[in-house]
């Protein structure tokens, strides 16, 4: 190749290497391959974040440049050899310059990898056919992070034991997916927080749909008391090269956000976590919050209806009221301070009963009215919640 070739080549390069420095967290490597005659001589660049500079070896030299750097570094060796293919790789896209001494050409690609596309993103999963409902985390779309998570088999198709998980995932997708678009219409960057985030799965899931779905930037903070899920999610995050999370082991209540987050998540705590975390999304002004409740033992410690003596002496019964009632509450807070609130069940109840899912997007200023019939409400019931605390 000649000169003029490598200047038509450091164009195209320069335009791909901007995405670079507005999105790091999601760039994935940058291979280049340049041939001569027969031979063939590659290698792939990586990011060293503390830096920002890409590191790669090349002949047995080793490199640490910055992006100008790596520029200079491929124009001066495109005129050594007859042909090169460059391949810059982020999560869920890939952009390919291709040059020889007749001309520079360039293309993108979806869910492209250094390596190639192998035969797991090939592969079309069985549950993609089970029924006939469009799936919104498809297995050929979306198996690195299902394999990673332990929803897809080494054959690329999901495991026969996790195939109710699989739909119970998918389905969760698809009741956030109108909350999410209209997120990406408001936000230039999704911030989510998930408290008591245990492993993580769904928020790996999430964080797959709307950075290559969506097609939007976001960031994922997950907190959680117990130490061993944070370090798991950790090793997770890092094998799938998910570099815009963060996982840190504390208690909701001593946790200070350092942001501003737009979706709050909050699935399965226990006890009064999930009132910890509904109450630390109000105070920071979180604009969209889901919560999947799960313990209702504050309200069942406490309640009495005058005149249901004779029903709630029976234990299960009291504790299925209990149920109701505080969700019922908390969704009355919510509404109160300004947020519209649906419920949902989101899975069968023959999986669990713990199957409720509220849903809550900041409209409007706070509702003094409606706030004031909730502690009439918490007095008539005898009941003091954490929800509000």
């Amino acid at each position: 190749m000649n000169k003029q070739t490598a200047k038509k080549a450091e164009f195209f390069l320069q335009g791909i290497l901007g995405r670079l420095s507005d999105g790091a967290d999601f760039f994935e490597g940058v291979k280049c391959v340049f041939r001569s005659g027969t031979k063939k001589f590659e290698f792939i660049a990586d990011l060293n974040r503390e830096n920002m500079k890409l590191e790669f070896i090349f002949q047995g030299q080793r490199y640490s440049v910055d992006m100008k750097g790596f520029c200079d570094f491929v124009m001066e060796q495109i005129p050594l050899f007859d042909t090169m293919t460059l391949t810059y790789c982020e999560r869920g896209k890939g952009y390919i310059i291709e040059a020889d001494d007749r001309r520079v050409t360039t293309k993108s690609a979806d869910n492209i990898t250094l390596e190639g596309k192998g035969k797991k993103e090939q592969a079309v999963s069985a549950a993609v056919s089970m029924s006939k409902r469009e799936y919104f985390v498809r297995p050929d779309k979306a198996a690195k992070v299902l394999e990673t998570i332990g929803v897809l088999g080494q054959n690329g198709k999901v495991r026969n034991d996790m195939i109710r998980k699989y739909n119970q995932i998918d389905h969760f997708v698809e009741l956030l997916d109108p909350m999410l678009r209209q997120l990406a219409k408001e936000c230039d960057t999704i911030n989510v927080i998930d408290l008591g985030c245990g492993k993580s799965y769904l928020d790996f899931v999430l964080n797959y749909y709307i950075k290559e779905v969506i097609g939007k930037k976001c960031h994922f903070t997950g907190l959680d008391i117990n130490g061993g899920v944070i370090e798991e999610s950790r090793k997770m995050a890092a094998q799938l090269k998910y570099n815009n999370m963060d996982f840190i082991e504390t208690d909701i209540a001593d946790y200070e956000p350092d942001k501003r987050y737009d979706l709050l998540l909050t699935l399965h705590a226990c006890d009064t976590a999930t009132d910890k975390a509904l109450s630390m999304g109000i105070l920071n002004n979180v604009k969209s919050m889901v919560c999947v409740p799960c313990c209702h033992k504050e309200m069942n410690s406490q309640y009495n209806i005058e005149g249901f003596e004779d029903i709630l002496k029976h234990g299960v019964l009291k504790a299925r009221i209990a149920d109701s009632l505080t969700d019922g509450m908390r969704a009355m807070y919510l509404e109160a301070m300004g947020y519209e609130v649906s419920l949902v069940e989101y899975i069968s109840p023959l999986d669990t009963p713990k199957n409720l899912m509220m849903k809550a997007f900041l409209k409007k200023d706070k509702n003094i009215e409606k706030l004031n019939k909730f502690f009439a409400l918490e007095e008539l019931l005898g009941t003091d919640l954490s929800i509000k605390k």
